[in-house]
């Protein structure tokens, strides 16, 4: 019986010979291997002979089957010999033992179809997979001797905020909520830590703008995958080779600002584009985005304080108000081994007391649930926009 070398080298020279490219018509390397094993009396051997052919040629090799399972979200390598998987958020060491010149091989095709380049001026990448997973690497001498590589797949996918409900990140009362919130046009940032499922939800909420809006997202790397009918997605690009070409976030969400958008999307925000951000929103252009931070209450600091970044001429006392009358929600995330969910809902009143936004709790979660919050809210009139029975669930006049 052939080996998957065997099966492997002969399929590769019928690919070379008909000129196929093995990532974008896998279904043609596939029916090569078919032909390799034809006459082979099929069983469990052959069949691993076969896969393993496939996976060498129109996949990622032994990283495959990890990335075809479902239940696994991410997969990284820390060096050829140590290359770990997540499920439900816990790490797992798998038996895979590469060498250097396999992770160098895996990567490389990894970022063909993206354009991206890696090398000693570039030691960083970002790229999407074909599959949707997004790919981050890092080369020496960043890196003290290997190259380090995730791979970060999106196993929930949502296209609505009942998706968010059935997932179990958010509860039904919040859902309507949240819906009647971006159908109003409310300017949302959604917020937490690493792995925490933001651009998930993000990617639910977007499920409620209006089929009549045209959205425009602007990211690093497309991660945000939108069933929408006037959707147009954009993302950065490095500089090329001599330096030059390099197309920022500040770059993207200026100019989606050009292409008649209803509904802006910044996919996060992490530098001088939150003032970008702040200035679309201040014009009245319905705005979402996600950002990295521990508590409701943080994302609204570091809102007023990432737009410093843009200037020297840029200070508390123009970015602090504006935040204040731009940001109407924040939606905080969390994760633990039990999950990914929401564990507050804030709005912002539009109000500043001694130098600090006010911020009032909408939902709260505790040990029953997130739960609508008692008291809230004391700045109905913020939201006038909102559907009447969802003011009415906010104030406690619906159960």
């Amino acid at each position: 019986m052939p080996t998957a070398i065997d099966v492997e080298q002969r399929v590769r020279a019928q690919v070379r010979e008909r000129g196929i490219d093995p990532l974008r018509d896998p279904l043609a390397v596939r029916s090569l291997v078919d032909e390799a094993i034809a006459g082979l009396l099929m069983d469990d051997d052959v069949a691993g002979v076969a896969q393993a052919a496939f996976h060498a040629i129109a996949g990622f090799g032994p990283l495959q089957p990890y990335l075809d399972d479902p239940t696994v979200e991410e997969v990284w390598i820390n060096e050829p010999g140590r290359v770990f998987i997540a499920r439900d958020g816990r790490s797992e060491l798998t038996p895979i033992v590469l060498n250097s010149l396999q992770v160098r091989d895996l990567v490389e095709r990894m970022l063909r179809i993206s354009g991206r380049r890696l090398d000693l001026s570039t030691p960083f990448v970002d790229a999407m997979l074909p599959d949707g997973s997004r790919l981050h690497v890092v080369i020496p001498d960043i890196t003290r001797e290997h190259w380090a590589v995730n791979i970060r797949r999106f196993v929930v996918r949502t296209r609505s905020v009942a998706d968010l409900v059935h997932h179990g990140m958010l509860s039904g009362q919040a859902a309507e909520f949240l819906d009647a919130a971006v159908r109003a046009g409310l300017n949302i940032v959604v917020a937490g830590g690493t792995q925490t499922g933001k651009t998930t939800f993000l990617t639910g909420l977007l499920g409620s703008v209006p089929a009549t809006e045209r959205i425009i997202t602007c990211e690093e790397v497309f991660e945000l995958d939108l069933e929408h009918p006037d959707h147009v997605a954009l993302q950065t690009r490095p500089a090329s080779l001599e330096g030059t070409g390099a197309i920022p976030l500040r770059r993207l969400v200026t100019e989606a600002l050009r292409m008649r958008p209803t509904r802006l999307v910044v996919g996060e925000v992490r530098q001088a584009e939150a003032l970008d951000l702040l200035i679309a929103m201040n014009s009245g252009m319905p705005a979402m985005a996600t950002l990295h931070a521990n508590s409701a209450r943080e994302a609204v600091t570091k809102l007023c304080t990432l737009p410093m970044l843009a200037g020297s001429n840029i200070d508390a006392r123009f970015v602090v108000p504006t935040v204040a009358g731009c940001v109407d929600l924040v939606v905080h995330l969390q994760a633990d081994r039990t999950g990914r969910r929401v564990r507050e809902i804030a709005a912002v009143s539009g109000r500043v007391e001694e130098g600090t936004v006010e911020m009032s709790p909408v939902f709260l979660r505790d040990a029953s649930g997130l739960r609508r919050a008692t008291g809230f809210p004391p700045h109905l009139e913020r939201f006038d926009d909102l559907d009447i029975d969802v003011l009415r669930l906010l104030s406690g006049g619906v159960s």
